[in-house]
This record gives C-alpha cells, sequence and structure tokens, in this order.
C-alpha cells in the first residue's frame, strides 16, 4: 500500500464534478492520500479588514471552476459501477484561521429574515484555530472544541456533463455532514470507472442545519483519506459509520423530500441488521432513529438520519 500527497494546483483543482474530467490522481484500493484543500471560496488567507482584498487561487476557469475548491479527481483502480466506495477518514488537520460568513446569500435569505436580519450588508466572524488545543476561538471572544471534516466529498455522478459542485447528490458532494469526522467511513455508490473522488470546502466546526450558509471554514492542512471498493454492501446514497452509530443521508428540494430519502436508506438499514419487513423496519425505526437537519441552505437541503448501535437489540 502506497501513501500519496496532494498539493492545491491548477492541476488538482476544479469546482464540480464530471466523468469526463481525467483523474489528477491514480490510486490502488487500500492506498491513503493526504490531500491539502484552500477554503471553499478558493481562499489563501484569512479575511482582512472589512474592503480590503484576499488571496484566492487564480486563474480559475468559469465553467470547470465553478463552485467550492475541490481537489482531484483521484481515480481507485478497479472501481467499477455497481460497487460501493469506502472512504475511510483517517485524519483531519485544518490550517490556523477560519472564517464565518453572515448575509444575504443566494439561499439562506429566508431564515435570516426570519431572525431578524434584514441588511445587506455582510458580517465575516473571524476565528484562530488552535489544532493542539483542539478549539477554535472568534474575534468576539467566545471559543468551541474543533470538530474538523470536509464539507464536499463525492464521486462524479454517472450522467454527463459538468454537475455543480455547490449541491449535493446520490454520489456525495456538497453534503455539510458533521458526521464525517476523522475515525468515520462514507459509503458512496459508485456510478463511473475508477469512481472519481473530488474533495474540499473544510469545515473546523459546523452545527448541524449550518443556519449561517457557512461553518468555520478552513484549510485543511492535511485530510488523509484511505480509499477502498467493496462488493459485500449495497448503498443507494451516501452512508456513514461512525463510531457507534450508523447514518444515512438524503437530500432535497425541501425538507420533506430530504427526510424521506435519509430514511429510505435507514430502513435498508434495519432490515439488513434485523431481517425484518419494511412495515416492521418503520415502526423501530419510528422508536430509534433521530432524523436530523443536515443543512438547510444549499438551494438542495440535507437531512441525516441516525441509528446507534445499542439502540436495538
Amino acid at each position: 500500500m502506497t501513501h500519496h500527497e496532494l498539493k492545491p494546483t491548477r492541476a488538482t483543482l476544479h469546482g464540480a464534478f464530471s466523468r469526463d474530467f481525467a483523474p489528477c490522481l491514480t490510486v490502488d484500493p487500500g492506498d491513503t492520500v493526504s490531500v491539502e484543500t484552500l477554503d471553499v471560496t478558493w481562499g489563501l488567507e484569512q479575511h482582512g479588514a472589512p474592503g480590503t482584498p484576499r488571496a484566492k487561487f487564480e486563474p480559475r476557469d468559469p465553467v470547470r471552476d465553478d463552485g467550492p475548491a475541490l481537489c482531484g479527481p483521484i481515480a481507485v483502480r478497479g472501481a467499477r459501477p455497481g460497487q460501493v466506495l469506502d472512504v475511510e477518514i483517517v485524519s483531519l488537520e485544518p490550517m490556523a484561521w477560519g472564517w464565518t460568513c453572515v448575509g444575504p446569500g443566494p439561499f439562506n435569505g429566508w431564515l435570516n429574515e426570519g431572525v431578524g436580519l434584514r441588511g445587506e450588508a455582510w458580517h465575516v466572524e473571524r476565528w484562530t484555530i488552535d489544532v493542539d488545543a483542539g478549539r477554535a476561538t472568534s474575534e468576539s471572544g467566545p471559543s468551541c472544541a474543533i470538530a474538523p471534516f470536509l464539507g464536499t466529498l463525492g464521486v462524479a455522478p454517472g450522467a454527463a456533463g459538468v454537475h455543480s459542485g455547490w449541491a449535493p447528490r446520490n454520489t456525495g458532494g456538497n453534503m455539510d455532514c458533521s458526521e464525517v469526522v476523522a475515525g468515520s467511513r462514507l459509503l458512496l455508490p459508485i456510478e463511473v470507472d475508477g469512481a472519481l473522488v473530488s474533495l474540499g470546502d473544510a469545515h473546523a466546526r459546523q452545527g448541524d442545519g449550518e443556519c449561517a450558509g457557512s461553518a468555520i471554514e478552513c484549510r485543511m492542512a492535511a485530510a488523509v483519506l484511505r480509499f477502498r471498493v467493496r462488493d459485500d454492501v449495497c448503498v443507494r446514497r451516501p452512508r456513514v459509520r461512525r463510531d457507534d452509530r450508523w447514518v444515512t443521508l438524503g437530500f432535497g428540494a425541501d425538507l420533506n423530500a430530504a427526510t424521506a430519502e435519509a430514511l429510505d436508506e435507514m430502513l435498508d438499514v434495519v432490515q439488513a441488521r434485523h431481517a425484518c419487513s419494511r412495515e416492521t423496519a418503520m415502526a423501530l425505526a419510528s422508536a430509534v432513529v433521530d432524523l436530523r437537519v443536515t443543512q438547510a441552505v444549499n438551494g438542495i437541503v440535507g437531512v441525516h438520519a441516525v441509528l446507534a448501535d445499542d439502540a436495538l437489540r
């Protein structure tokens, strides 16, 4: 097994998903890759004082790079449509700064208005991240424990064309799911040869819902991932194994549709574990499965269902 490294360069960066993007790296199953990322807006440095320019990666292509800054695609040798890609999140090390923006936004304006934020001006909250201490401190004073994860992690869809990097879908993407932390494993359905993995949009921490439309956005100094290809499991949508629980994700134009997708995938988990009918799985889920809002501000919203291992015996 081999360890690889990817840095953010013109050859490794893009902002969308496509089966037609040539891989910048091909790995064998079991290999690890350490990826350094930009922040979600292609930023190279922390925000400065209001009105001051901020260094961002240039040049960018108006089609290929129209989305969050992603590294990849990474091809996994031997991966074929119909199989499942098992992505182990080995470790995540953010850089020493981050930021959260509060403003009108294209999708969260309704939420801002609902909580009394009616102005058009943007507010940027800057954070200092102490990786050794495991805490982020805001410029306003309060601090919080960090829980780093990649807001965007997915494989290329099988459909032709260029697919927005801002949206989540059945093959992953901009899921913004805070459960995909170090030590967890993300299972994704493979739709193209090689899988073609792209990742970025690093967060030092995010509350479920991502109510401002951004979390503690940061660069990742090293996101270390291990890739495996599996034939022993079938998933239709992203599924996460974390510590002592299963997490399934659903996406839709509204929370009703996203909830149905997340629960549909979770019922597959319950049926497989307890050899029961769909109706029984639904009854059991109503007692022990938690439904949580993943994010409500990306246009395509997300819900994740959570089942603890010891909830059903």
